[in-house]
């Protein structure tokens, strides 16, 4: 895999990348993630920009990924530990995981592989939860009932 500067909007871009292939495909929702929360704009792309390091981090792992039975590439814990230490800096740390959180969100399913990036994340730059949790999302959960509305037996 190629290099960018630790903490460079090109580092930030492709761990964007990393979550939108985690599942092995992008779909619609994740590309309407990215602009719903302006993603490429918060790491500090233009959209060409982003696109260019996007097709480099799938040339570098159509080269140096293991292929699944499926077709699908998958890169090793090792390799994801690597590109996620070019991000140092805390405060970017945190974007780059919400940002990642935005995309694997989009199609509302978090599948196995999108989880264990997540946590790997989490685990590596020693962040909780919920430090980059979003309160915009709305719920899919009933409120809970006003004590005054809970009837005793």
């Amino acid at each position: 895999m190629r290099q960018y500067p630790a903490n460079s909007p090109e580092a930030l871009a492709r761990i964007v990348a990393i979550a939108m292939m985690a599942d092995g495909a992008i779909d619609a929702s994740e590309l309407k993630s990215l602009e719903r929360h302006d993603i490429i704009g918060r790491i500090g792309l233009e959209p060409e920009n982003f696109d260019r390091v996007f097709y480099e981090y799938y040339a570098d792992l159509s080269t140096s990924a293991h292929r699944l039975p499926s077709g699908q590439f998958e890169l090793d814990d090792s390799t994801i530990s690597l590109l996620l230490d070019e991000i140092r800096d805390p405060g970017l740390q945190k974007k780059a995981l919400r940002s990642m959180l935005d995309v694997v969100n989009a199609d509302r399913c978090l599948t196995g592989s999108e989880a264990s990036l997540i946590a790997q994340a989490l685990r590596q730059w020693e962040i909780a939860l919920y430090e980059i949790s979003d309160t915009t999302i709305p719920s899919h959960r009933l409120p809970l009932p006003k004590v005054s509305e809970i009837h005793l037996a």
